[in-house]
């Protein structure tokens, strides 16, 4: 689990196709690798992927055939800059917010809009997920923590501040590139719950005549 802060941006130095279908990615790096361990998990453009090998200078991770379905990196080049961040410890702050390295969509720029160091940045919003996106909530950009600003029928934007826009690779973003997109993991797990709101509750054997029969009444 993750927080969306990102701590490094790496450049990928090499995408190398394995047997299966699946590929080991290496990015330059230097930050991340302060408390790293073979088996860690890494945050890599908002996605979880585990570490496998590293050095002082670039670490190594497996995507898997699922993985490179489901993402960009199967088309993503060498030099490409990437987003980093290291697994959330159960005593660190928790600035941005709850980050699973889970990709629900890819999401495309419709628009960059700067007013001086401020950005606005406005993505595609794909209709299986826009129930997710909602005004003032979370999402993950190349997993970035943000805020969405507003939301139209196809269309939803974030405003970005400078610091966030020059320590991540938001600033290498173009009208019609694509990104990674995850939504707030409380608003699946509402619903999921919604459907079972209306259901009976399970009668509890526990009531006062058990209290009483037991000697728990005084």
């Amino acid at each position: 689990m993750f927080t969306g802060l990102i701590e490094e941006v790496g450049s990928i130095s090499r995408l190398r196709q394995t047997g299966g279908g699946g590929m080991v990615i290496t990015v330059g790096c230097e930050i991340i690798q302060g408390d790293l361990k073979t088996g860690d998990s890494v945050c890599i453009d908002g996605i979880c992927l585990t570490v496998v090998r590293f050095s002082a200078h670039s670490i190594e991770a497996e995507l898997s055939p699922e993985t490179l379905k489901t993402s960009l990196f199967s088309i993503k080049t060498k030099g490409q800059r990437v987003n980093l961040e290291r697994a959330l410890t159960l005593n660190g702050r928790l600035g941005g917010h709850l980050v699973l390295g889970h990709v629900d969509a890819i999401s495309q720029v419709k628009s960059i809009d700067s007013s001086e160091e401020f950005h606005r940045l406005g993505f595609s919003i794909a209709p299986e997920i826009k129930p997710y996106i909602v005004h003032k909530g979370s999402v993950a950009l190349n997993g970035i923590s943000l805020t969405v600003a507003s939301v139209t029928n196809d269309e939803f934007q974030v405003a970005v501040i400078p610091h966030s826009f020059k320590n991540t690779n938001l600033a290498d973003l173009k009208p019609g590139d694509k990104l990674h997109l995850e939504t707030d993991i409380i608003a699946r797990y509402v619903e999921g719950l919604l459907p079972h709101m209306d259901k009976p509750k399970l009668s509890s054997p526990i009531d006062l005549d058990f209290i009483r029969k037991h000697g728990f009444d005084h």
